[in-house]
Protein backbone atom coordinates (compact mmCIF):
# COMPACT_ATOMS: atom_id res chain seq x y z
CA UNK A 1 0.00 0.00 0.00
CA UNK A 2 3.33 2.43 0.51
CA UNK A 3 3.49 1.57 -3.05
CA UNK A 4 0.12 3.01 -3.83
CA UNK A 5 0.25 6.34 -2.03
CA UNK A 6 3.54 6.95 -4.14
CA UNK A 7 2.53 5.63 -7.66
CA UNK A 8 -1.09 7.88 -6.86
CA UNK A 9 1.28 11.18 -5.95
CA UNK A 10 3.55 10.74 -9.04
CA UNK A 11 0.26 9.07 -11.46
CA UNK A 12 -1.40 12.60 -10.07
CA UNK A 13 1.47 14.94 -10.53
CA UNK A 14 2.42 13.67 -14.15
CA UNK A 15 -1.23 14.00 -15.29
CA UNK A 16 -1.72 17.50 -13.87
CA UNK A 17 1.64 18.44 -15.46
CA UNK A 18 0.19 17.46 -19.06
CA UNK A 19 -3.61 18.46 -18.22
CA UNK A 20 -1.61 21.65 -17.48
CA UNK A 21 -0.33 21.44 -21.24
CA UNK A 22 -3.46 20.37 -22.61
CA UNK A 23 -4.88 23.69 -20.58
CA UNK A 24 -2.14 25.81 -22.20
CA UNK A 25 -2.78 24.05 -25.68
CA UNK A 26 -6.79 24.02 -25.73
CA UNK A 27 -6.67 27.71 -24.67
CA UNK A 28 -4.13 28.72 -27.27
CA UNK A 29 -6.69 27.04 -29.94
CA UNK A 30 -9.45 28.28 -28.53
CA UNK A 31 -8.08 32.01 -28.51
CA UNK A 32 -6.93 31.24 -32.28
CA UNK A 33 -10.29 29.52 -33.42
CA UNK A 34 -12.52 32.38 -31.77
CA UNK A 35 -10.37 34.95 -34.46
CA UNK A 36 -10.81 32.77 -37.37
CA UNK A 37 -14.26 31.70 -37.10
CA UNK A 38 -17.43 33.22 -35.72
CA UNK A 39 -20.27 32.27 -33.76
CA UNK A 40 -22.24 30.82 -36.34
CA UNK A 41 -19.87 28.33 -37.06
CA UNK A 42 -19.11 27.08 -33.54
CA UNK A 43 -22.77 27.45 -32.97
CA UNK A 44 -23.67 24.73 -35.83
CA UNK A 45 -21.19 21.92 -34.49
CA UNK A 46 -22.61 22.91 -30.86
CA UNK A 47 -26.52 22.02 -32.38
CA UNK A 48 -25.08 18.64 -33.26
CA UNK A 49 -22.86 17.69 -30.06
CA UNK A 50 -25.87 18.71 -28.17
CA UNK A 51 -27.36 15.47 -29.97
CA UNK A 52 -24.24 13.18 -30.30
CA UNK A 53 -23.17 13.76 -27.14
CA UNK A 54 -25.75 11.80 -25.83
CA UNK A 55 -25.34 9.14 -27.87
CA UNK A 56 -21.32 8.75 -26.98
CA UNK A 57 -22.26 8.10 -23.26
CA UNK A 58 -23.55 4.96 -24.23
CA UNK A 59 -19.50 4.34 -26.47
CA UNK A 60 -18.67 1.94 -23.60
CA UNK A 61 -21.66 1.68 -21.88
CA UNK A 62 -19.70 2.22 -18.37
CA UNK A 63 -17.55 -1.33 -19.08
CA UNK A 64 -14.44 0.73 -19.18
CA UNK A 65 -15.07 2.37 -15.49
CA UNK A 66 -16.50 -1.24 -14.48
CA UNK A 67 -13.02 -2.55 -15.56
CA UNK A 68 -11.18 -0.18 -13.55
CA UNK A 69 -13.59 -0.64 -10.52
CA UNK A 70 -12.96 -4.41 -10.47
CA UNK A 71 -10.02 -5.73 -8.12
CA UNK A 72 -9.03 -8.08 -11.18
CA UNK A 73 -9.72 -8.09 -15.02
CA UNK A 74 -8.77 -11.28 -16.99
CA UNK A 75 -7.10 -11.04 -20.29
CA UNK A 76 -10.68 -13.02 -21.72
CA UNK A 77 -12.87 -10.16 -20.12
CA UNK A 78 -10.35 -7.75 -21.68
CA UNK A 79 -11.28 -9.05 -24.55
CA UNK A 80 -14.47 -9.72 -24.80
CA UNK A 81 -15.30 -6.16 -23.44
CA UNK A 82 -13.08 -4.90 -26.30
CA UNK A 83 -15.32 -6.49 -29.02
CA UNK A 84 -18.26 -4.71 -26.91
CA UNK A 85 -17.49 -1.68 -27.48
CA UNK A 86 -16.70 -2.22 -31.07
CA UNK A 87 -19.89 -3.15 -31.97
CA UNK A 88 -21.45 -0.16 -29.83
CA UNK A 89 -19.30 2.47 -31.30
CA UNK A 90 -20.45 0.85 -34.56
CA UNK A 91 -23.67 0.68 -33.57
CA UNK A 92 -23.84 4.43 -32.81
CA UNK A 93 -22.05 5.70 -35.74
CA UNK A 94 -24.80 3.97 -37.74
CA UNK A 95 -27.78 5.88 -35.08
CA UNK A 96 -26.28 9.24 -35.53
CA UNK A 97 -25.61 8.59 -39.38
CA UNK A 98 -29.20 7.63 -39.65
CA UNK A 99 -30.22 10.36 -37.41
CA UNK A 100 -28.99 13.27 -39.53
CA UNK A 101 -31.84 14.22 -42.01
CA UNK A 102 -33.51 14.67 -38.56
CA UNK A 103 -31.19 16.87 -36.47
CA UNK A 104 -31.05 19.14 -39.35
CA UNK A 105 -35.48 19.72 -39.82
CA UNK A 106 -35.10 19.72 -35.61
CA UNK A 107 -32.97 22.99 -35.93
CA UNK A 108 -34.11 24.15 -39.46
CA UNK A 109 -30.39 24.37 -40.81
CA UNK A 110 -29.87 21.74 -44.04
CA UNK A 111 -26.64 22.21 -42.99
CA UNK A 112 -26.23 20.20 -40.52
CA UNK A 113 -26.92 16.50 -42.31
CA UNK A 114 -23.09 16.60 -43.44
CA UNK A 115 -22.09 17.73 -40.27
CA UNK A 116 -23.54 15.42 -38.44
CA UNK A 117 -22.72 12.53 -40.76
CA UNK A 118 -19.07 13.33 -40.88
CA UNK A 119 -19.18 13.19 -36.66
CA UNK A 120 -20.62 10.08 -36.52
CA UNK A 121 -17.38 8.53 -37.29
CA UNK A 122 -15.69 9.78 -33.96
CA UNK A 123 -18.15 6.66 -32.12
CA UNK A 124 -16.09 3.37 -34.05
CA UNK A 125 -12.81 5.65 -33.29
CA UNK A 126 -13.29 6.04 -29.61
CA UNK A 127 -14.64 2.56 -29.38
CA UNK A 128 -11.55 0.93 -30.57
CA UNK A 129 -9.32 2.56 -28.01
CA UNK A 130 -11.22 2.26 -24.87
CA UNK A 131 -9.84 -0.61 -23.24
CA UNK A 132 -6.37 0.32 -23.99
CA UNK A 133 -6.58 3.03 -21.85
CA UNK A 134 -8.59 1.37 -19.28
CA UNK A 135 -5.03 -0.88 -19.33
CA UNK A 136 -2.93 2.33 -18.77
CA UNK A 137 -5.08 3.11 -15.79
CA UNK A 138 -5.40 0.20 -14.30
CA UNK A 139 -1.64 -0.70 -14.54
CA UNK A 140 -1.46 3.28 -13.16
CA UNK A 141 0.88 4.33 -16.17
CA UNK A 142 -0.78 8.10 -15.82
CA UNK A 143 2.65 9.23 -17.57
CA UNK A 144 2.36 7.44 -20.43
CA UNK A 145 -2.11 8.46 -20.53
CA UNK A 146 -0.79 11.83 -20.46
CA UNK A 147 1.71 12.04 -23.39
CA UNK A 148 -0.87 10.30 -25.61
CA UNK A 149 -3.31 12.48 -24.41
CA UNK A 150 -1.17 15.89 -24.94
CA UNK A 151 -0.24 14.44 -28.64
CA UNK A 152 -3.40 13.98 -29.66
CA UNK A 153 -4.79 17.36 -28.69
CA UNK A 154 -1.77 18.55 -30.53
CA UNK A 155 -3.12 16.71 -33.44
CA UNK A 156 -6.89 17.92 -33.59
CA UNK A 157 -5.40 21.26 -32.51
CA UNK A 158 -3.69 21.58 -36.21
CA UNK A 159 -6.04 19.95 -37.85
CA UNK A 160 -8.82 22.51 -37.07
CA UNK A 161 -6.84 25.45 -36.82
CA UNK A 162 -4.84 24.35 -40.48
CA UNK A 163 -8.70 23.84 -41.72
CA UNK A 164 -9.66 27.52 -40.55
CA UNK A 165 -6.60 29.22 -41.70
CA UNK A 166 -7.58 27.52 -45.46
CA UNK A 167 -11.23 29.32 -44.96
CA UNK A 168 -12.64 25.52 -44.35
CA UNK A 169 -15.67 27.36 -41.38
CA UNK A 170 -17.22 25.08 -39.52
CA UNK A 171 -15.75 22.40 -41.68
CA UNK A 172 -12.39 22.87 -39.51
CA UNK A 173 -14.24 22.25 -35.97
CA UNK A 174 -16.12 18.75 -37.42
CA UNK A 175 -12.18 17.81 -38.63
CA UNK A 176 -11.17 18.81 -35.12
CA UNK A 177 -13.61 17.19 -33.63
CA UNK A 178 -13.27 13.98 -35.31
CA UNK A 179 -9.14 13.89 -35.30
CA UNK A 180 -9.16 13.70 -31.54
CA UNK A 181 -10.74 9.94 -31.01
CA UNK A 182 -8.73 9.17 -34.28
CA UNK A 183 -5.21 10.26 -32.72
CA UNK A 184 -5.72 9.27 -29.52
CA UNK A 185 -6.79 5.32 -30.26
CA UNK A 186 -3.63 5.35 -32.44
CA UNK A 187 -1.81 6.42 -29.36
CA UNK A 188 -3.97 3.92 -26.98
CA UNK A 189 -2.79 1.03 -29.11
CA UNK A 190 0.83 2.35 -29.48
CA UNK A 191 1.44 3.05 -26.03
CA UNK A 192 -0.25 -0.64 -24.57
CA UNK A 193 0.87 -3.04 -27.49
CA UNK A 194 -1.88 -5.15 -26.84
CA UNK A 195 -3.47 -7.09 -28.91
CA UNK A 196 -7.65 -7.96 -28.38
CA UNK A 197 -8.70 -12.03 -28.84
CA UNK A 198 -11.18 -13.29 -29.04
CA UNK A 199 -15.00 -12.66 -27.22
CA UNK A 200 -15.60 -15.16 -24.76
CA UNK A 201 -19.21 -15.54 -24.01
CA UNK A 202 -18.89 -17.41 -20.72
CA UNK A 203 -16.24 -14.45 -18.89
CA UNK A 204 -17.82 -13.46 -16.01
CA UNK A 205 -19.19 -9.84 -17.67
CA UNK A 206 -22.16 -10.19 -16.12
CA UNK A 207 -21.21 -7.83 -13.02
CA UNK A 208 -19.13 -5.32 -14.85
CA UNK A 209 -22.41 -5.14 -17.51
CA UNK A 210 -24.47 -4.15 -14.67
CA UNK A 211 -22.13 -1.94 -12.61
CA UNK A 212 -21.31 -0.80 -16.30
CA UNK A 213 -25.41 0.50 -16.73
CA UNK A 214 -25.79 2.17 -13.59
CA UNK A 215 -22.11 4.41 -14.52
CA UNK A 216 -24.01 4.73 -18.21
CA UNK A 217 -27.39 5.67 -16.52
CA UNK A 218 -26.21 8.14 -14.58
CA UNK A 219 -23.90 9.88 -17.17
CA UNK A 220 -27.51 9.85 -19.37
CA UNK A 221 -29.11 11.40 -16.95
CA UNK A 222 -26.45 14.26 -15.91
CA UNK A 223 -25.84 15.18 -20.01
CA UNK A 224 -28.80 15.58 -20.56
CA UNK A 225 -29.54 17.87 -17.54
CA UNK A 226 -26.33 19.51 -18.20
CA UNK A 227 -26.94 20.09 -21.97
CA UNK A 228 -30.49 20.75 -22.76
CA UNK A 229 -29.82 24.27 -22.48
CA UNK A 230 -28.03 23.91 -25.82
CA UNK A 231 -31.15 22.46 -27.64
CA UNK A 232 -33.57 24.60 -25.76
CA UNK A 233 -31.18 28.21 -27.48
CA UNK A 234 -30.83 26.27 -30.44
CA UNK A 235 -34.64 25.83 -30.95
CA UNK A 236 -35.90 29.33 -29.60
CA UNK A 237 -33.04 31.77 -30.02
CA UNK A 238 -31.52 30.33 -32.70
CA UNK A 239 -27.60 29.10 -34.23
CA UNK A 240 -25.45 32.39 -32.79
CA UNK A 241 -27.12 31.91 -29.58
CA UNK A 242 -25.73 28.34 -29.53
CA UNK A 243 -22.69 30.12 -30.27
CA UNK A 244 -22.13 32.64 -28.06
CA UNK A 245 -23.03 30.59 -25.22
CA UNK A 246 -21.45 27.66 -25.97
CA UNK A 247 -17.92 29.95 -26.35
CA UNK A 248 -18.67 31.08 -22.55
CA UNK A 249 -19.50 27.15 -21.37
CA UNK A 250 -16.24 25.82 -23.40
CA UNK A 251 -13.96 28.49 -21.47
CA UNK A 252 -15.29 28.23 -18.33
CA UNK A 253 -14.72 24.53 -18.30
CA UNK A 254 -11.44 24.11 -20.01
CA UNK A 255 -9.42 24.45 -17.16
CA UNK A 256 -11.97 22.46 -14.33
CA UNK A 257 -12.18 19.42 -17.40
CA UNK A 258 -8.13 19.24 -17.42
CA UNK A 259 -8.01 19.12 -13.66
CA UNK A 260 -11.40 16.73 -13.26
CA UNK A 261 -9.68 14.51 -16.09
CA UNK A 262 -6.18 14.20 -14.30
CA UNK A 263 -7.42 13.72 -10.78
CA UNK A 264 -10.40 11.42 -11.70
CA UNK A 265 -8.38 8.88 -13.71
CA UNK A 266 -5.88 9.17 -10.66
CA UNK A 267 -8.36 9.18 -7.82
CA UNK A 268 -10.90 6.14 -9.02
CA UNK A 269 -7.95 4.38 -9.76
CA UNK A 270 -6.22 4.62 -6.18
CA UNK A 271 -9.89 4.44 -4.39
CA UNK A 272 -10.89 1.24 -6.12
CA UNK A 273 -7.75 -0.56 -4.74
CA UNK A 274 -8.77 0.98 -1.18
CA UNK A 275 -12.42 -0.19 -1.17
CA UNK A 276 -11.52 -2.93 1.15
CA UNK A 277 -9.48 -0.48 3.67
CA UNK A 278 -11.49 2.24 4.66
CA UNK A 279 -9.59 4.00 7.06
CA UNK A 280 -7.34 4.44 4.66
CA UNK A 281 -9.47 5.37 1.54
CA UNK A 282 -10.81 7.99 3.71
CA UNK A 283 -7.27 9.70 3.99
CA UNK A 284 -6.77 9.20 0.55
CA UNK A 285 -9.77 10.97 -0.40
CA UNK A 286 -10.05 13.41 1.86
CA UNK A 287 -6.18 14.57 0.82
CA UNK A 288 -6.79 14.32 -2.81
CA UNK A 289 -10.05 16.30 -2.39
CA UNK A 290 -8.28 19.14 -0.71
CA UNK A 291 -5.86 19.38 -3.49
CA UNK A 292 -8.90 19.68 -6.63
CA UNK A 293 -10.42 22.41 -3.99
CA UNK A 294 -6.93 24.07 -3.84
CA UNK A 295 -6.23 24.43 -7.38
CA UNK A 296 -10.21 24.66 -8.54
CA UNK A 297 -11.61 27.91 -6.38
CA UNK A 298 -9.11 30.38 -7.73
CA UNK A 299 -10.20 29.89 -10.99
CA UNK A 300 -13.68 30.09 -9.89
CA UNK A 301 -13.07 33.46 -8.05
CA UNK A 302 -11.19 34.65 -11.15
CA UNK A 303 -13.45 33.63 -13.63
CA UNK A 304 -16.05 35.74 -11.60
CA UNK A 305 -14.30 39.06 -10.83
CA UNK A 306 -12.14 38.84 -14.00
CA UNK A 307 -14.67 37.71 -16.69
CA UNK A 308 -14.64 40.87 -18.76
CA UNK A 309 -10.93 40.71 -19.30
CA UNK A 310 -10.48 36.91 -19.87
CA UNK A 311 -13.22 36.80 -22.42
CA UNK A 312 -11.29 39.94 -24.13
CA UNK A 313 -7.88 38.04 -23.77
CA UNK A 314 -9.26 34.66 -24.24
CA UNK A 315 -11.94 35.21 -27.45
CA UNK A 316 -11.67 38.79 -28.78
CA UNK A 317 -13.87 41.99 -28.80
CA UNK A 318 -16.03 40.30 -31.20
CA UNK A 319 -17.02 37.85 -28.28
CA UNK A 320 -17.93 40.76 -25.41
CA UNK A 321 -21.49 39.31 -25.24
CA UNK A 322 -20.19 36.18 -23.76
CA UNK A 323 -18.83 37.92 -20.66
CA UNK A 324 -21.84 38.06 -19.13
CA UNK A 325 -22.89 35.00 -19.11
CA UNK A 326 -19.34 33.70 -18.30
CA UNK A 327 -19.65 35.65 -15.29
CA UNK A 328 -22.71 34.05 -14.57
CA UNK A 329 -21.57 30.55 -14.89
CA UNK A 330 -18.04 30.73 -13.05
CA UNK A 331 -20.29 29.47 -9.69
CA UNK A 332 -20.46 26.26 -11.62
CA UNK A 333 -17.03 25.43 -11.27
CA UNK A 334 -17.05 25.21 -7.75
CA UNK A 335 -20.50 23.10 -7.89
CA UNK A 336 -18.88 20.84 -10.14
CA UNK A 337 -15.47 20.43 -8.34
CA UNK A 338 -16.79 19.96 -4.86
CA UNK A 339 -19.94 17.38 -6.40
CA UNK A 340 -17.21 15.48 -8.85
CA UNK A 341 -15.03 13.67 -6.56
CA UNK A 342 -17.96 12.11 -4.25
CA UNK A 343 -19.11 10.59 -7.73
CA UNK A 344 -15.26 8.84 -8.33
CA UNK A 345 -15.78 7.75 -4.32
CA UNK A 346 -19.32 6.23 -5.07
CA UNK A 347 -18.42 4.34 -8.24
CA UNK A 348 -14.96 3.31 -6.59
CA UNK A 349 -16.90 2.13 -3.26
CA UNK A 350 -19.20 0.37 -5.76
CA UNK A 351 -22.33 2.45 -5.34
CA UNK A 352 -23.09 3.50 -8.85
CA UNK A 353 -26.81 2.73 -7.87
CA UNK A 354 -26.73 5.96 -5.64
CA UNK A 355 -25.03 8.13 -8.08
CA UNK A 356 -28.29 7.34 -10.34
CA UNK A 357 -30.49 8.05 -8.27
CA UNK A 358 -29.10 11.71 -7.23
CA UNK A 359 -28.94 12.39 -10.91
CA UNK A 360 -32.40 11.49 -11.63
CA UNK A 361 -33.20 14.26 -8.31
CA UNK A 362 -31.39 16.84 -9.93
CA UNK A 363 -32.02 16.79 -13.42
CA UNK A 364 -35.47 17.54 -13.33
CA UNK A 365 -35.08 20.19 -11.21
CA UNK A 366 -32.08 21.29 -13.66
CA UNK A 367 -34.61 21.48 -16.84
CA UNK A 368 -37.35 23.03 -14.77
CA UNK A 369 -34.37 25.53 -14.13
CA UNK A 370 -33.22 26.38 -17.51
CA UNK A 371 -37.14 26.75 -18.84
CA UNK A 372 -37.36 29.56 -16.23
CA UNK A 373 -34.43 31.06 -17.31
CA UNK A 374 -35.13 30.72 -21.00
CA UNK A 375 -37.05 33.79 -22.34
CA UNK A 376 -34.44 35.59 -20.39
CA UNK A 377 -32.10 34.20 -23.41
CA UNK A 378 -28.45 32.85 -22.84
CA UNK A 379 -27.75 34.97 -19.80
CA UNK A 380 -31.18 33.68 -18.53
CA UNK A 381 -30.28 30.13 -18.70
CA UNK A 382 -26.82 30.45 -17.39
CA UNK A 383 -27.80 32.14 -13.79
CA UNK A 384 -30.39 29.59 -13.93
CA UNK A 385 -27.96 26.31 -14.57
CA UNK A 386 -25.28 28.07 -11.36
CA UNK A 387 -28.66 28.53 -9.26
CA UNK A 388 -29.69 25.19 -9.06
CA UNK A 389 -26.11 23.54 -8.86
CA UNK A 390 -25.18 26.13 -5.81
CA UNK A 391 -28.38 25.19 -3.82
CA UNK A 392 -27.59 20.89 -4.26
CA UNK A 393 -23.94 21.31 -3.22
CA UNK A 394 -24.87 20.50 0.34
CA UNK A 395 -27.99 18.54 0.47
CA UNK A 396 -25.87 16.10 -2.73
CA UNK A 397 -22.77 16.15 -0.25
CA UNK A 398 -25.22 14.70 2.55
CA UNK A 399 -26.98 12.01 0.02
CA UNK A 400 -23.24 11.50 -1.05
CA UNK A 401 -21.14 10.43 2.08
CA UNK A 402 -24.35 8.77 3.82
CA UNK A 403 -23.24 5.31 5.17
CA UNK A 404 -19.82 5.78 3.93
CA UNK A 405 -16.73 6.52 6.09
CA UNK A 406 -16.96 9.62 5.60
CA UNK A 407 -19.29 12.58 6.76
CA UNK A 408 -20.80 15.96 5.95
CA UNK A 409 -19.17 17.65 8.15
CA UNK A 410 -15.92 16.57 7.64
CA UNK A 411 -16.93 16.92 3.61
CA UNK A 412 -17.71 21.05 4.40
CA UNK A 413 -14.69 21.52 6.50
CA UNK A 414 -12.46 20.47 3.73
CA UNK A 415 -14.50 22.54 1.37
CA UNK A 416 -14.36 25.54 3.79
CA UNK A 417 -10.43 26.25 3.89
CA UNK A 418 -9.92 26.81 0.73
CA UNK A 419 -13.07 28.63 -0.46
CA UNK A 420 -12.38 30.85 2.78
CA UNK A 421 -8.26 31.81 1.50
CA UNK A 422 -10.05 32.12 -2.50
CA UNK A 423 -12.76 34.81 -0.97
CA UNK A 424 -10.50 36.59 0.87
CA UNK A 425 -7.59 36.71 -1.95
CA UNK A 426 -10.33 37.67 -4.68
CA UNK A 427 -11.53 40.53 -2.50
CA UNK A 428 -7.60 41.98 -2.68
CA UNK A 429 -7.46 41.00 -6.05
CA UNK A 430 -10.40 42.88 -7.22
CA UNK A 431 -9.10 46.33 -5.48
CA UNK A 432 -6.05 46.24 -7.12
CA UNK A 433 -7.86 45.45 -10.15
CA UNK A 434 -10.29 48.34 -9.78
CA UNK A 435 -7.28 50.27 -9.56
CA UNK A 436 -5.29 49.04 -12.72
CA UNK A 437 -8.91 50.55 -14.76
CA UNK A 438 -7.05 52.54 -16.92
CA UNK A 439 -4.75 49.68 -18.28
CA UNK A 440 -5.14 47.08 -21.07
CA UNK A 441 -7.19 43.85 -20.68
CA UNK A 442 -4.29 41.93 -20.85
CA UNK A 443 -1.61 43.59 -18.45
CA UNK A 444 -4.74 44.09 -16.16
CA UNK A 445 -5.55 40.66 -16.21
CA UNK A 446 -1.90 39.52 -15.82
CA UNK A 447 -1.38 41.84 -12.48
CA UNK A 448 -5.44 40.91 -11.14
CA UNK A 449 -4.29 37.09 -11.72
CA UNK A 450 -0.82 37.57 -9.93
CA UNK A 451 -1.83 39.27 -7.06
CA UNK A 452 -4.84 36.43 -6.73
CA UNK A 453 -2.59 33.53 -6.74
CA UNK A 454 -0.03 35.26 -4.98
CA UNK A 455 -2.64 36.14 -1.73
CA UNK A 456 -4.71 33.14 -2.28
CA UNK A 457 -1.12 30.83 -1.17
CA UNK A 458 -0.02 32.69 1.19
CA UNK A 459 -3.61 32.60 3.09
CA UNK A 460 -4.11 28.74 2.23
CA UNK A 461 -0.66 27.79 3.39
CA UNK A 462 -0.32 29.83 6.57
CA UNK A 463 -3.11 31.51 7.15
CA UNK A 464 -5.88 28.76 7.49
CA UNK A 465 -2.70 25.96 8.10
CA UNK A 466 -2.40 23.46 4.96
CA UNK A 467 1.30 23.49 5.00
CA UNK A 468 2.32 20.67 6.06
CA UNK A 469 -0.73 18.65 3.88
CA UNK A 470 1.79 20.22 0.70
CA UNK A 471 4.67 19.16 2.28
CA UNK A 472 3.86 16.00 2.70
CA UNK A 473 2.82 15.71 -1.19
CA UNK A 474 6.46 16.97 -2.28
CA UNK A 475 7.98 14.20 0.38
CA UNK A 476 5.73 11.81 -1.75
CA UNK A 477 7.68 13.01 -4.66
CA UNK A 478 11.22 13.15 -3.55
CA UNK A 479 10.72 9.01 -2.86
CA UNK A 480 12.32 6.75 -4.92
CA UNK A 481 9.75 5.61 -8.08
CA UNK A 482 8.56 2.01 -8.19
CA UNK A 483 10.54 -0.12 -10.76
CA UNK A 484 7.70 -2.11 -11.81
CA UNK A 485 4.66 -0.15 -14.08
CA UNK A 486 2.42 -2.99 -13.67
CA UNK A 487 3.14 -3.83 -9.65
CA UNK A 488 -0.25 -2.72 -9.00
CA UNK A 489 -2.32 -4.04 -11.56
CA UNK A 490 -3.53 -7.04 -9.37
CA UNK A 491 -3.08 -5.19 -5.97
Amino acid sequence: MKDLKEKTIRGGVARLGAQGANFFLRIVSLMVLARLLGPNDFGLIGMVTAFTGVLSLFRDFGLSSAAIQSTKVTDEQASTLFWINVFVGALLGVMTLAAAPAVAAFYHEPRLVAVTAALASGFLFNAVGVQHGVILQREMRFTALAVVNTVSLVISSAAGIGGALAGYGYWALVAMTVSLPLSLTIGMWLATGWIPGKPHRRSGMRSMMRFGGLVTTNGVVCYVAYNLVKVLLGRVWGVDAVGIYGRAYSLINIPTDNLNVAAGEVAFSALSRLQDDPPRLKNYFLKGYSIVLAMTIPITIACAFFADDVVYVALGPKWTAASTIFRLLAPTILAFAIMNPLGWLLNSLGLAGRGLRMASVIAPIMIVGYIIGLPYGPQGVAFAYSSVMLLWVVPGIAWAVRGTVLSTAEVLMTVSRPLLSGIAAGMLALGVGLGCGALRPLPRLVIETAVLLLAYALILLYGVGQKSQYLDLVRGLRKPAVADPKALAST
